[in-house]
C-alpha cells in the first residue's frame, strides 16, 4: 500500500526558517532508513507559501490563481514522503519515527484502481498505465 505521509507547516517553517545541521543529519539519517527498508519512495520539503499559488476552479471550469503566502499555517504542507509498506499501522510505525521536535504529520492512502469502481473503465487503466511508465521512463 502506498501512503502519502505529509509534513504540516508551521510558523518557523512559513518564515522561510532552514533546519538546523543537526536536524539536516537526523532528517538524513532517517531517511537512509526508509530507503534501506524499502519503504520511501519519494520525499521532499517545499518551500513556504509565500512562494507558491493556488488555482481555484468555478463551476464552469474557469480558474482563477492566488498568490501566496496563505494564513492558515495549520492547512498548509512543508514536505512530504511517499511510503510502500504493507498496512496504516505500518505507515504510523514508520512516521512515529520521524526525528521532530513539535509539528504533525498527515498519512493518507493513495486511491487505487478499485476505488474508482466501473467509472475506471479497462481502457481507462490501460491509459493510465501508459502514462505512468512514460513519467517512469522520462525519470530514469
Amino acid at each position: 500500500m502506498r501512503f502519502m505521509v505529509i509534513v504540516k507547516a508551521t510558523e518557523a517553517s512559513e518564515r522561510g526558517e532552514m533546519p538546523s545541521t543537526a536536524m539536516l543529519e537526523a532528517m538524513g539519517a532517517y531517511n537512509e532508513e526508509l530507503v534501506k527498508a524499502g519503504v520511501m519512495l519519494d520525499g521532499d520539503g517545499l518551500r513556504p507559501s509565500s512562494s507558491g499559488a493556488r488555482v481555484q476552479f468555478d463551476a464552469d471550469g474557469n480558474a482563477t490563481v492566488i498568490d501566496g503566502p496563505f494564513t492558515e499555517t495549520k492547512e498548509l504542507v512543508s514536505g512530504y514522503w511517499v511510503f510502500e509498506v504493507s498496512s496504516r499501522e505500518e505507515a504510523l510505525e514508520w512516521a512515529k519515527k520521524a526525528p521532530f521536535r513539535g509539528g504533525e504529520l498527515e498519512i493518507r492512502p493513495f486511491s487505487t484502481a478499485e476505488d474508482f469502481g466501473e467509472a475506471f473503465t479497462p481502457e481507462l487503466q490501460e491509459k493510465e498505465n501508459q502514462l505512468r511508465e512514460t513519467v517512469a521512463q522520462q525519470g530514469a
